[in-house]
């Protein structure tokens, strides 16, 4: 809104005439402490920190309230603008401290009351409700006024905008002498757009552009006008120009505002939009004063066009210039006469040694040199250059390699190589003729190998000499023997265990020796010999109660394996329900595997049923280890061996002999899932110490 309500409100006035008594005691003082602390609002100081007018105790109360007045009435007129201007009071629509924004929105809330109420056509009175006084009197305030008839674009304002107006000829305010009007009891107030003077008389106009009691939106800029204010569109009118009042932009007198920087040495002159700044003094002929007042030698050679004469030169000197006259200029190879008139010819193969051995050929202006064999003349330099045949002949001059020499050039051979008579070509040199190598030599084109016997290597170091093979030492070494391998110059020799074993014809290999075949054990009449690898075991094996051995067969294995068959008492309960038929003794000899990786079969138990899983009722075989060693190192497994049912004993797990071990197996036959019979395999291990 571009008018404004009168600044002196009741709550204003209330304040004013609460003090009016002592103002009765000190006159015109308290209304200049009044007068003064609302100045200091309009300038936005803090009412609780003003600086003192008077040693009056009273005057500073004054002082401090009609600030905290003159405040309260910004702030609420504000919150009127915002409820008349846009019907909201949200507190986010208010700058400044907390304590202002809620003055600013109880004003704009009691405000919207006043306009709603209007629009109902109600009493302004708002009977009946118990307002605080400040928010009644807006209330009614906005209720008296029209709201629908107030311009919604900014405008000049109103000289004043008030309801009531005491009478001018009250007893109250009979001699004055107010500038503008009187509110009683000789206090005077100035309409809206103006502000009262320290003689509590006089009003002046007040700069709302300055002050901030403005409603200028965003892109339009304050216009102060007598008692009022405008907004006007927003111009920028750039650097050195400013916009007055007439919305046109003029220029700025920085000359005369004194916003030059001009030096003290110079002048400013003023320009549209700018200034200039020219020196006090000026400097000599030949001379140009800069910027900064220094004066600087013109070089008239370079700021005039033709200074000089024709056939003179123009020459700068330090504020002036010359013009010698100009010399005749000879070309290369040419200079002047005696006399100075014109250029000759020089012999410069008179005046010094230019071609050193070679020959020299005078020309007009210049010279050759007439070379020797093996230079080239080199007609920028005028040198006779030396010619590399090495690189600019055509063929190849050498059979290896080429070398220039001064105004010549020679032929020299690789290594391994020698140069013929004829001084171009190169043969081969025989090194193995001077015996460079410890056993054997071979002649190559260029160079020459030397090689080793067998068990002998050539020595990385110098590829001459001849060093014995470490063959136990190779990575393969540990494969060459069997058991221990010993270097030997040249070659080497394996051995095997002491006993035992016995090296075979290819003196690597070791074999077990038979022991039980030899007849070099020392097993007793009852017992059974058993050969192992590496030595042997005396054996006695027995079948246990109500069990009887079945025939022996014949061979050298007929005592170490024994097979017993079920032989009960007829009255013997026990025995005859027991399911084990047979039990059967067997030994087995095994090496330490080496490189264990996966499991080893070392035992098939075969059987003579048939592998019929589809077949109701039949008989099925399930294998079961029920004693080995300790570490589980054997399992069994069921397989099929031409359609008969096979249990394959493994062993899952490395074992380091010497070791002696009994495996007990289970084979047990089941029928309709009962078990029928089972057979009992016990399997006595050996194994050996190595691997072999």
């Amino acid at each position: 809104m571009g008018g404004k309500h009168l600044k002196v409100t009741p709550w204003a006035l209330w304040t004013i005439l609460s003090f009016f008594l002592c103002g009765v005691l000190h006159g015109q003082d308290l209304q200049e402490c009044c007068q003064d602390g609302r100045d200091q609002a309009l300038e936005r100081h803090d009412c609780t920190i003003l600086p003192f007018i008077s040693i009056s105790h009273t005057c500073r109360i004054v002082q401090a309230q009609c600030c905290a007045a003159a405040v309260g009435d910004q702030l609420c007129d504000k919150g009127m603008t915002m409820a008349k201007k846009q019907g909201a009071c949200e507190r986010p629509f208010f700058s400044g401290q907390p304590w202002e924004t809620k003055i600013s929105k109880m004003c704009c809330d009691c405000c919207m009351l006043g306009l709603i109420t209007a629009s109902q056509a109600s009493s302004c009175e708002l009977q009946g409700l118990f307002l605080e006084r400040q928010c009644t009197h807006t209330a009614k305030t906005c209720c008296g006024i029209n709201s629908a008839e107030e311009p919604k674009q900014t405008v000049t304002k109103p000289a004043a905008s008030f309801t009531t107006k005491p009478s001018e000829g009250s007893d109250g305010c009979r001699g004055a002498n107010c500038s503008q009007w009187c509110v009683g009891n000789g206090i005077c107030a100035c309409l809206d757009g103006y502000q009262l003077q320290n003689d509590g008389v006089s009003c002046v106009d007040s700069n709302e552009c300055l002050t901030g009691n403005h409603n200028c939106v965003y892109g339009q800029v304050c216009i102060n006008t007598e008692g009022s204010f405008r907004c006007q569109r927003e111009t920028s009118c750039g650097t050195g120009y400013e916009l007055r009042n007439d919305n046109d932009c003029h220029d700025i007198d920085e000359c005369t505002l004194g916003s030059h920087n001009c030096g003290p040495d110079f002048v400013c002159n003023n320009t549209a939009g700018s200034f200039r700044c020219y020196p006090k003094e000026s400097c000599p002929i030949g001379y140009i004063q800069d910027a900064v007042g220094n004066c600087n030698d013109v070089n008239e050679c370079v700021a005039y066009a033709s200074p000089c004469q024709p056939g003179e030169t123009c020459s700068n000197t330090e504020g002036s210039y010359t013009c010698p006259r100009n010399k005749i200029p000879c070309g290369r190879g040419y200079h002047l006469i005696e006399d100075g008139t014109r250029c000759e010819d020089v012999d410069e193969c008179r005046i010094g040694n230019v071609c050193g051995v070679h020959g020299c050929v005078n020309l007009v202006g210049t010279y050759r040199c007439e070379c020797r064999n093996g230079f080239i003349f080199n007609s920028i330099t005028k040198l006779c250059e030396d010619i590399n045949e090495c690189r600019h002949y055509p063929v190849q001059l050498c059979a290896h390699k080429c070398e220039n020499t001064e105004g010549s050039y020679k032929c020299s051979c690789t290594i391994g190589f020698k140069l013929t008579p004829d001084g171009r070509s190169c043969e081969d040199v025989n090194e193995c003729e001077a015996n460079p190598c410890s056993q054997e030599c071979a002649n190559v084109y260029g160079s020459y190998q030397c090689y080793c016997r067998r068990g002998y290597q050539l020595s990385d170091i110098d590829g001459i000499a001849c060093e014995d093979i470490d063959e136990c030492a190779l990575p393969t070494g540990g494969h060459v023997c069997s058991y221990r391998c010993s270097n030997a110059p040249g070659s080497f020799y394996c051995t095997c265990p002491p006993t035992g074993y016995a090296l075979a014809h290819n003196g690597r290999t070791c074999q077990d020796i038979d022991e039980c075949a030899a007849g070099i054990h020392t097993c007793s009449v009852s017992e059974s010999c058993f050969n192992i690898q590496g030595g042997f075991r005396c054996l006695s094996f027995a079948c246990p109660q109500n069990f009887r051995q079945a025939a022996q067969g014949s061979g050298s294995h007929a005592l170490t394996n024994l097979r017993c068959i079920k032989s009960c008492h007829p009255h013997d309960i026990s025995c005859n329900i027991s399911p084990v038929h047979t039990i059967t003794h067997t030994s087995l000899s095994l090496p330490t595997f080496r490189d264990f990786h996966e499991p080893e079969e070392i035992v098939f138990l075969r059987t003579l049923t048939a592998a019929n899983s589809a077949v109701p009722d039949a008989t099925d075989v399930f294998f079961d280890i029920q004693s080995a060693d300790d570490q589980s190192s054997f399992d069994v497994v069921k397989r099929t061996h031409h359609g008969m049912i096979m249990g394959v004993v493994r062993q899952v797990k490395p074992i380091i002999g010497p070791r002696d071990l009994v495996i007990e197996v289970a084979m047990n036959y089941i029928k309709s899932r009962v078990v029928s019979h089972r057979n009992i395999v016990i399997i006595n291990v050996f194994i050996s110490e190595f691997w072999f």
